[in-house]
């Protein structure tokens, strides 16, 4: 089998409801290996593609007794789609016993609004060939390593004269890239970012123009406005919120300082727009317009709390 010729791609059936919590299964799985062929000791890459709802997270824990393999690295890349997204794990593997091997099965684990669960994704075979030749001799055949040589040398004279001949033109290099070196220039100062609040206001206002509700654009206009929302807050506060379920959001906030910050509001503004943008609710439009100013609440309320708190000691957001 040559070595460029890659494995098909593979659907798992996974069971529906096959977590307590309700966890729903992946719209589709697909892993393959490349190369299919490689030489002992050779990295190859054993690649998982998870096509997934939006709410979902899919991670990877570091796996266990790899057998025949050793682990050389894990890479995971994320690309979200207007109704899913895509998961990508890349899982780079070195083998080390001859012949056909089945790569070990991976266990990812998996996060939505209704729990977590484990998803094992079986691994293809990969064949394993030796490192030597075709036309090598066996080990039988093999000479031992020849005793030490003296090897005679006449004079040292024409390497110390090759040597000064190498410092000269060295020296005289850096003569000249030091004469004509540019003049340093002088960078102009950086302009001051505009400060967090304004642009997120400024974000809110050009949503609210473009009236997306009265277009019947409802899911659109809660997509958006739950980015910039969650943009705002994992900016304010240091984290991840983008990437985050509703639940982890809600934890990473309450485990921070959030002065001003009204949670109650903020966990019934984020479950309705889970709600729109999964459940395929269609709120009216005086429902879109409350959650608009809930963010504009949002936004300033932390603002305020954060100007008239001090640094150190408080409480959170209520």
């Amino acid at each position: 089998m040559s070595a460029a010729v890659l494995l098909l791609a593979r659907l798992l059936l996974l069971p529906v409801g096959a977590a307590d919590g309700g966890v729903s299964p992946p719209l589709r799985v697909q892993s393959r290996v490349t190369p299919a062929q490689v030489q002992l000791g050779e990295p190859f890459v054993f690649e998982v593609v998870v096509t997934h709802d939006r709410a979902q997270r899919y991670e990877l824990p570091p796996p266990g007794d790899l057998g025949a393999f050793d682990l050389v690295s894990v890479a995971r890349d994320r690309v979200d789609g207007p109704d899913s997204s895509t998961t990508t794990f890349q899982v780079t593997l070195q083998g080390f016993e001859l012949g056909k091997q089945r790569v070990p099965t991976l266990e990812l684990e998996l996060t939505d609004p209704g729990g977590t669960m484990k998803m094992p994704v079986s691994g293809p075979e990969v064949e394993l060939v030796s490192a030597l030749p075709a036309d090598a001799p066996s080990g039988a055949d093999l000479y031992d390593v020849r005793k030490p040589e003296q090897l005679p040398v006449r004079t040292w004279r024409l390497l110390w004269a090759l040597l000064a001949a190498l410092a000269l033109v060295g020296l005289a290099f850096l003569v000249v890239r030091v004469l004509r070196r540019p003049k340093p220039v002088v960078a102009e100062p950086e302009r001051p970012k505009t400060p967090l609040h304004v642009r997120a206001t400024q974000a809110l206002d050009a949503l609210a123009a473009q009236n997306l509700p009265a277009q019947g654009r409802t899911k659109e206009f809660y997509f958006s406005l739950s980015e910039i929302v969650r943009g705002y807050l994992g900016e304010r506060y240091g984290f991840e919120a983008l990437e985050s379920t509703t639940p982890e959001l809600l934890d990473a906030l309450r485990a921070r300082r959030t002065p001003g910050l009204p949670m109650a509001e903020l966990s019934a503004f984020a479950n309705e727009s889970d709600f729109v943008r999964y459940a395929k609710a269609s709120p009216g439009p005086d429902a879109c317009k409350a959650a608009l100013e809930t963010g504009y609440r949002i936004v300033h309320l932390t603002t305020v709390g954060e100007a008239a708190t001090p640094a150190t000691g408080g409480a959170h957001g209520a």
